[in-house]
C-alpha cells in the first residue's frame, strides 16, 4: 500500500483526535509511525492503527475507515497520475479510477495492487459495482465514494453488500440523489 495513505490517515487522526490520541494510537500500536508518502508498507499496519484507534476512540473501526475514506478524497485526487479535467461526475470519476487511474498507478508502481472494479450495470442516476480488494477495506471505499460526491456536489445515497463475508468483494449500488 502506497505510504500516501499512511501519513494522510496519521495527519487525519491528530486532526481530529489530536497529537495526544495520535501518539498513543502509535504507541499502543508498537507504530514507530515513519512513513513516508512515496514508501510502500503492508496494509496490514494501516488495519492494526485503525484497530487501535477504534479501541481508544470508541468509534467502530468501520465507521472510521469511512470516515477516512471520505477525508482522504481531496488529497488523493490531487495525487493522481493522470490530469481528470473532462470528469464532469461521480459516475464518471469512478469509472475513470478503474479504466485508466489504476492502470496508470500500476505503470508507476508495478509493485502496486489497487482494488478493482467491476461494473455490473449504470443508468443516468444508478451504478451498481463490484469492489474486489485483499485488503478488504470496502468501507474506506465507501469513504472515497462519498468523498468523489461532495467533490462533485453530487448527492447520493450508497449500499454496500458484502458478497464474501470477508469483505473481499463487495457491491455497490449508488443512486443520485436529486438535490
Amino acid at each position: 500500500m502506497k505510504g500516501i495513505i499512511f501519513t494522510e490517515f496519521l495527519d487525519i487522526v491528530e486532526n481530529t483526535f489530536g497529537l495526544d490520541v495520535c501518539q498513543q494510537m502509535l504507541d499502543e500500536a508498537f507504530d514507530e509511525g515513519c512513513y513516508t508518502a512515496v514508501g510502500s508498507y503492508d496494509h496490514k499496519d494501516l488495519v492494526k492503527l485503525i484497530l487501535t484507534l477504534s479501541k481508544i476512540t470508541d468509534v467502530p473501526a468501520t465507521e472510521l475507515q469511512e470516515v477516512y475514506g471520505k477525508a482522504v478524497f481531496t488529497q488523493l485526487l490531487a495525487s493522481l497520475p493522470i490530469p481528470i479535467n473532462d470528469t464532469t461526475s461521480t459516475f464518471d470519476f469512478i469509472r475513470k479510477v478503474e479504466e485508466h487511474i489504476h492502470i496508470e498507478v500500476k505503470k508507476l508502481y508495478p509493485d502496486a495492487t489497487p482494488p478493482r472494479f467491476d461494473f455490473i450495470s449504470e443508468a443516468d442516476s444508478i451504478m451498481t459495482m463490484d469492489y474486489h480488494s485483499a485488503r478488504c477495506m470496502s468501507h474506506v471505499c465507501l469513504g472515497l465514494i462519498q468523498g468523489c460526491a461532495d467533490h462533485f456536489n453530487q448527492k447520493i445515497q450508497v449500499e454496500m453488500k458484502a458478497i464474501k463475508p470477508d469483505q473481499s468483494h463487495v457491491r455497490f449500488h449508488i443512486q443520485l440523489v436529486a438535490g
